[in-house]
């Protein structure tokens, strides 16, 4: 079983995003090699196995000596994967605004990739967006380029919202023409633009942009489920304010509960539609419920593509 999401805020406390993606990284791998979840590989070697072909200079012979196989040794260089995390990091993502939020959630979420990634020699880069594209690095697989990553994770956790509006469309279509082999695009988003018809056809527009270009997509549809999809509030008034817009609302749960739940759920079937549409992967990510459903959901995702 995951720790509790209390742990890992105390970790955050320390400022060592790499610390605390380590032992989510590790505590799922333990709790993998234990369960009935079969058909993953999860070698972290710093060799593999030889194939007819390979170059025999990089045999290692004292290896051989002991286990009669040969296995050649693995470098820095050697990717088998290219991985981008693409990452919300607009006003909207800062809710839930006095707690655990969905930019920490997606933050610790992309971090615990990351470590992943580098266990397993992919190559991975980094996105962020809000209005506009405000960061996008290549897919490298150095310790080096995983610090600075890391480095650039931990600015978004000591930042605040500041009323940035979201331009998903703009931002992926820059993110296609950027990415330049193929590779796995993970998007964190709360998919909120999208509220009416013309949003989510611009959306899917560029997802299609990604398709095209022959990536594989997964979005993790990053929400707080008990608020934001079940509406689950207390029956007392409650004033309501638009990270976005600062728009106001005072307002008592109970009276828009019904209308609300009507829109929420017919917007999140029109995007679970259009995503089987398109073929691409969108997973529910309660920002509640850890975060080994990420590390569970990729490992499936990466099965697929082998």
């Amino acid at each position: 079983m995951e720790p509790n999401l209390t742990n890992y805020r105390e970790l955050q406390d320390f400022g060592n995003l790499e610390l605390l993606s380590q032992q989510v990284v590790e505590g799922f791998i333990t709790g993998l090699h234990k369960s009935p979840f079969h058909g993953f590989s999860v070698e972290f070697a710093e060799h593999r196995l030889y194939n007819m072909g390979d170059s025999i200079k990089n045999i290692d012979w004292k290896l051989y000596g002991r286990t009669d196989k040969l296995f050649v040794k693995r470098f820095e260089e050697e990717t088998n994967l290219r991985c981008q995390i693409v990452m919300d990091v607009s006003s909207s993502m800062y809710y839930p605004e006095k707690s655990f939020n969905k930019l920490l959630f997606s933050v610790y979420s992309a971090a615990s990739l990351m470590y992943l990634f580098k266990k397993q020699r992919d190559a991975f880069g980094l996105s962020c967006f809000s209005d506009k594209l405000e960061l996008s690095t290549p897919a490298k697989s150095t310790a080096v380029h995983q610090k600075y990553l890391f480095s650039e994770l931990e600015k978004l956790m000591s930042r605040t919202g500041r009323g940035d509006s979201t331009t998903v469309a703009t931002a992926l279509h820059e993110i296609a023409e950027q990415i330049h082999k193929r590779s796995l695009v993970i998007i964190f988003s709360d998919m909120l633009e999208g509220g009416d018809q013309g949003q989510l056809t611009e959306i899917f527009s560029a997802l299609q942009h990604l398709k095209h270009n022959k990536h594989e997509v997964v979005i993790f549809n990053t929400l707080d489920h008990k608020t934001e999809l079940q509406f689950d509030f207390e029956s007392r008034p409650y004033h309501f304010i638009d990270l976005e817009s600062g728009e106001e609302l005072k307002v008592h749960p109970g009276n828009i509960k019904e209308a609300y739940l009507n829109a929420i759920d017919s917007y999140h079937q029109e995007l679970k539609l259009k995503c089987a549409q398109y073929k691409i992967d969108l997973v529910d990510a309660d920002i509640h419920a850890g975060f080994y459903q990420i590390l569970y959901s990729y490992l499936i995702k990466r099965a697929k593509m082998a």
